[in-house]
């Protein structure tokens, strides 16, 4: 009598997750106690076991896992030690909330590490044998040369924009929590090592589901984030010789070191998207079957302009978010009886910029209202951690602050933020979708432009929820 598949997927991430489960209470407690251990088991046999259940078919690749596997150990977490413990326990209020999320913080740690890295990674690399065995007929050779060597160098690539702080201010964000070194040569080696492995992993891992630019920078933020609790707080500490530190203490000493890994994060998808894409015009797009109705130039022309309106739409529906909580006259840069209004205007000619940028890096990924709003929530963190966080101090001072403190005094611009990526993806959908209609009433055109669009079953709502949520709640508790 054979296993069902869905049974056979439920016993492997039961396995997987009791091990893990045990693993992650032995590295909370740290002192080998057998009944913090069996709490562990129990949890983390009924996590893979869940997972195994209900997401494995939607780990049809080893990334798609690794991100499905992260995304439900945040939830997990979330609404378990974050939340319904201290609610059922009579905990009142957002501050006492705040304060358990702080003290269950190497809770969320365990999580994403010991149960939702080995069961999701588990899972998806038997889903991907498994499709690779369905389907070995009609896709033929693998790329996984072509993606390591395309992620290993867009991984280099992406390590040399912290240059100026490597060699001027003794910063490798990637590097923290190693400690010094004996020579600052092989630290800057090493920083790049890591760079290339972190690169290559990328490529290995999500090269089916970058479609472009916005979701190759989308998945290099949620990659960022995961690699910050790998390598930062737990492997680079124990290469070091230093037992890996889970507290809320040792996250806020570190979260320069995260908002460095975001931003490598968001380069490495580009420069990865943009390798894909030149591959893709030489050898694709050049044969003379595959050639489009329209060219390049409208689609990049017509974009620009899509996303110039919604970018405005988005800064004027933002903007009173953004003057209530006193962001407006330091868009400005200056502080006098007209810095409101001139900051409204820079604001505005801000968000239209973005907004072009939103139309370049995500058309074709959203096609409907709901996937729109996430893509867009998504859009507008980006740019609250390359903008007020990063580029907006840069210009103004020279210098840019990604402390803990500078972070939450940041906060209250976080909402307007997410409110202006919604309503520029709301808009620019808008736009889109009554030209992609016109499209396709033409059957010639009509399989072509239904390819661009991103098709259900992705693993695009895993990495919202956990790119979103975690770089959301990372600077309120750290912060």
């Amino acid at each position: 009598m054979t296993v069902p598949e869905t049974w056979r997927d439920a016993l492997i991430g039961l396995a997987v997750g009791a091990v893990g489960g045990v693993l992650g209470s032995l590295m909370i407690s740290q002192s080998g106690s057998s009944g913090l251990a069996l709490e562990g088991l129990a949890l983390g046999a009924v996590f893979g076991l869940t997972f195994g259940l209900f997401f494995a078919r939607r780990a049809t690749t080893p990334g798609a896992g690794l991100i499905w596997g992260l995304s439900y150990a945040f939830l997990g977490w979330l609404t378990l030690p974050a939340w319904a413990v201290p609610l059922l326990a009579g905990g009142g209020g957002t501050a006492m909330m705040l304060q358990d999320a702080h003290v269950h913080f190497p809770e969320l740690v365990a999580a994403l590490l010991c149960l939702g890295l080995p069961v999701g990674l588990a899972l998806g690399i038997r889903g991907g044998i498994r499709g690779s065995l369905r389907e070995a007929a009609d896709r033929g050779e693998s790329h996984w040369p072509r993606a390591l060597l395309t992620g290993g160098f867009a991984g280099v690539v992406a390590g040399l924009i912290f240059s100026r702080w490597m060699y001027a201010g003794d910063f490798f964000p990637l590097l923290s929590g190693f400690g010094q070194m004996q020579s600052k040569g092989a630290t800057v080696l090493l920083h790049f090592g890591v760079a290339l492995v972190i690169g290559a992993s990328f490529g290995l891992l999500f090269e089916r589901d970058i479609r472009s630019y916005g979701s190759s920078m989308g998945w290099g933020l949620g990659y960022g984030i995961f690699c910050w609790f790998l390598g930062q707080l737990t492997l680079l500490p124990a290469l070091a010789g230093q037992a890996p530190d889970w507290s809320v203490d040792a996250g806020s000493q570190l979260f320069g070191s995260l908002v460095g890994h975001i931003l490598y994060g968001l380069i490495l998808g580009v420069v990865y998207a943009s390798l894909d894409r030149v591959r893709i015009r030489l050898f694709v797009q050049s044969d003379p079957l595959n050639r489009e109705r329209e060219g390049p130039g409208f689609r990049v022309l017509r974009s620009l302009q899509w996303g110039a309106m919604a970018g405005f739409a988005g800064g004027a529906i933002s903007s009173p978010v953004m003057l209530a909580t006193g962001i407006l006259p330091k868009v400005a840069g200056i502080e006098t009886a007209f810095s409101t209004g001139f900051g409204l205007l820079v604001h505005l000619l801000i968000s239209t910029l973005l907004g072009m940028s939103y139309g370049l890096l995500f058309r074709n990924e959203a096609p409907s209202l709901g996937l729109g709003a996430s893509w867009g929530w998504l859009f507008g963190m980006i740019w609250w951690y390359l903008g007020p966080m990063t580029l907006l101090p840069l210009l103004l001072t020279g210098e840019c602050d990604w402390s803990p403190a500078a972070a939450s005094a940041l906060l209250p611009s976080l909402p307007g933020h997410l409110i202006y990526g919604a309503a520029t993806a709301f808009t620019f959908l808008f736009l889109e979708r009554r030209h992609r209609d016109w499209l396709l009433s033409d059957p010639k055109t009509a399989a072509r432009e239904l390819r661009r669009v991103r098709p259900s079953g992705t693993p695009a709502p895993a990495l919202w929820l956990f790119a979103l949520g975690t770089g959301v709640l990372l600077p309120i508790l750290l912060g």
